[in-house]
Formats: structure tokens, sequence, C-alpha cells
């Protein structure tokens, strides 16, 4: 297994939920990590509570908006002078049936869950290859090749990203970039427990953690093998 101690990674959304784990997990295993949220006052929240943990470095961007993401990049450049490792996990869902679907609604699913994901790749990549190589893993969810109703927009959005992530891997891989997407089925988030409107009891569910672990596992295998894709599902869903 490959050591990740002295890599430098950026998590996207990693101020709560499945990226705040993802990031935990990393500065745990001594990487330096930089995150991104949409607020200045959740950026620092999470920085000030991960401190303790390891180098983290964060600042607010919304990775929908390319500048948002060129600035963000440029300000991990400054901060920790290289990169090895991009997690693209930040993501949401605006869940309408499609005759119900405002054009806005749409663009949120699409505009964060898979442009978002382009834009950072594409700021990656010429950084990975000053370093010689690097590892791109994308978030993604088992709802990218199982649609449901009232998911038309995030369903898409995330078929995309599926898409996305295997074109870029074959793209990249002879520049020593590995690219891996995880597609979770239902994790015990705020995300899913809004959408779902499940009752307290969320024991069943897909933790945070898991994913972390997950995305560790991916990062540490030896070079010359690559996963290229996870699914992830509960055990023992609720019938």
């Amino acid at each position: 297994m490959e050591t990740l101690s002295g890599k430098i990674a950026i998590v996207t959304g990693g101020t709560r939920g499945i990226g705040r784990a993802i990031a935990e997990y990393l500065l745990r295993e001594g990487v330096s990590v930089a995150i991104c949220g949409r607020t200045q006052e959740s950026v620092d929240r999470a920085v000030g509570e991960m401190q303790p943990l390891g180098t983290v470095f964060g600042h607010p961007a919304d990775i929908s908006n390319v500048d948002q993401v060129r600035n963000f990049f440029q300000a991990v450049d400054a901060a920790f002078g290289g990169l090895d490792i991009l997690v693209n996990n930040a993501g949401q869902g605006a869940f309408r049936k499609v005759a119900d679907m405002s054009p806005e609604e749409w663009h949120e699913n699409i505009d964060l869950n898979l442009n978002g994901p382009f834009y950072c790749s594409h700021e990656a990549l010429p950084r990975f290859a000053r370093r010689g190589g690097g590892f791109i893993v994308n978030i993604s969810s088992l709802a990218g090749k199982n649609a449901f109703s009232g998911g038309a927009g995030y369903n898409a959005s995330k078929a995309g990203l599926n898409a996305f992530t295997e074109a870029m891997m074959l793209d990249h891989r002879h520049d020593h970039v590995r690219v891996c997407s995880i597609m979770p089925g239902s994790v015990d988030t705020e995300f899913s427990r809004d959408f779902d409107k499940r009752a307290s009891d969320t024991s069943w569910m897909i933790a945070p953690e898991d994913i972390a672990e997950t995305v560790g596992l991916v990062l540490r295998i030896a070079e010359r093998t690559m996963i290229s894709r996870v699914e992830m599902r509960p055990s023992r869903p609720k019938k």
C-alpha cells in the first residue's frame, strides 16, 4: 500500500457530511488538506475544529463558479505549493418531477454536481503534471445509474459525472493520473435525511466515515493498480 503522509489534497465541500469525513481521514493519515465551502463562516468553523488533526487550510468557494474555483486553487498554491489529490465531493440535489422543475433548479444540479468537478479537475491536472502525477476521486452516487421519480436533474448530473470520470481516466492514465468514481447509495447525512424524510433511525445507512475509509483504500493501493469505480450500498436496507 502507498503512504499518504506528506501528500497535499483538496476536498471540495469539506465543511460537513461526506467531505468533512474525508478531510478528517486524510488529516489523520498525515495529508495536508485544503477544503472549501460556500461561506467564510462555515469554512472558518470547520478549519478551527479540524486543526488538532493536522495541517488544514480553508477558502470559501462555490465550485459551480469557474472564477471562484480558480481563486480557490490559487489560494491553495500559495498555502501549500502543490497538489497531489483532488476529491470532488461538493454536491446538492433539487428534486422535482420534470414538469415541475424550473430551469434554475435544473442548473442547481448540473452546475454543482457536474460542471464543478470539471472546473476543479481542469485546474488540478496541470498541477499534477508539475508533480509527476496525481489522483482524482469523484464522489458520485448510485443515482447515476438507478433513476428514480423526482430525481431527473440529480440522476442526470450523476450519470454525467460517472461518464466524465471514466473519460478523464482514459484521457490521462498515461500521464500518471489515476481517477476513481465512488458511487454510494443511502448515506446518513443531512442531504439524505432532508430528501427522504426518513424516520429517526438511520443506523442502517452508510456512514460518511465508511466512504472516507473507501477513499483511503482507493488512494493507498499500489501505484500499478487503479480502482476506477466503487459501488457502495447499505448492507441491510429497510424493507
